[in-house]
């Protein structure tokens, strides 16, 4: 059967995601690189230029953002909007993590799901010339919110964890790995991607006023344990999950998260000189560039190591 051949592809990108943008490009020669000035007015407002606009003209085009924080989602919305009416072929956005993604739901009246206010919001990007805009996101936090989706977008759900295999893979112990999952949600989002593997369960149990990590089920016992989630914030889960697998005989602890949202530094934690009592506790701290001022902050710092969703992305470029 004849190969397809890759269709041309012009990716815009946010100022912070210039370094994945180009790991993105390096994958295909058929992603070329396009800009946008991301200048603001004297009042703080954005004042933005597409470049190179009439060149995009029946065009497949793809934007790369970053969704970070509040402050800096409307002008990447801006563009956003404005691109597909630019009589292009096609339109792909690329939000790596979907930061709303852990409010899904209401618990009591009064709790605003703010994850249903994001999508709808990206529901209403104007549709290009080739129809609805495709949105790829990684490992979004409950599988589903895709029907927090309108009809006039193409939600697609990639996932970091063929990144995570690949790496277990090249492990020197990689015939001693446990996959532990922190609470039941991780198992349910995860497990299948990673049935071949032994598996602990750890839960949250509630003993006077705190709530306390225990195991569930499995044994940890002589193996070298990865803990798997979606994102990690404070971090807090995590270093009660290592402590309670390496009493119960772990002989090694690692941790993957796709998303390393870390807010107030608090990957600070996890660093073999923190003041955590955290001294070689965990052997790797796997984390994906989907959160780039996160990949910005750590550099190579141990225990972490990124693995990059480049070549991840440019393969949903060309779906």
């Amino acid at each position: 059967m004849e190969k397809r051949a890759k269709k041309p592809i012009h990716l815009f990108y946010c100022a912070e995601s210039e370094e994945l943008a180009r790991k993105v490009a390096e994958q295909s020669e058929s992603i070329q690189l396009q800009s946008i000035s991301w200048r603001s007015f004297d009042d703080g407002f954005p004042n933005l230029f597409i470049n190179n606009a009439h060149d995009i003209r029946g065009q497949h085009v793809a934007f790369l953002a970053s969704f970070s924080s509040p402050g800096v989602i409307f002008e990447q919305i801006s563009a956003i909007f404005a691109l597909p009416k630019l009589f292009i072929a096609s339109f792909t956005l690329v939000l790596p993590f979907f930061p709303t993604g852990s409010f899904e739901r209401v618990e009591e009246e009064g709790d605003v799901a703010t994850a249903f206010t994001m999508a709808r919001i990206l529901s209403m990007i104007p549709k290009s010339r080739g129809g609805p805009t495709s949105v790829v996101i990684y490992d979004i936090h409950a599988l589903q919110e895709r029907f927090y989706f309108g009809d006039d977008v193409l939600p697609c759900f990639e996932s970091g964890i063929p990144l995570l295999l690949q790496r277990l893979r090249q492990l020197p112990d990689a015939d001693n790995v446990t996959i532990a999952f922190p609470d039941d949600g991780a198992w349910k989002r995860f497990h299948k991607q990673l049935q071949n593997f032994p598996m602990v369960v750890c839960a949250k149990v509630r003993e006077g006023d705190k709530r306390i990590v225990r195991i569930k089920e499995g044994n940890p016992e002589g193996r070298h344990v990865v803990i798997v989630d979606d994102l990690v914030q404070s971090g807090g889960t995590l270093i009660e999950c290592q402590k309670v697998l390496a009493a119960h005989g772990a002989a090694k602890v690692s941790a993957y998260v796709t998303h390393g949202v870390f807010p107030k530094q608090s990957w600070e934690r996890f660093l073999q000189n923190s003041s955590e009592g955290l001294v070689n506790s965990y052997a790797y701290f796997w984390i994906t560039d989907s959160c780039p001022l996160t990949v910005k902050a750590i550099g190579n710092r141990a225990p972490f190591e990124v693995l990059s969703l480049a070549g991840s992305i440019a393969d949903a470029l060309q779906i």
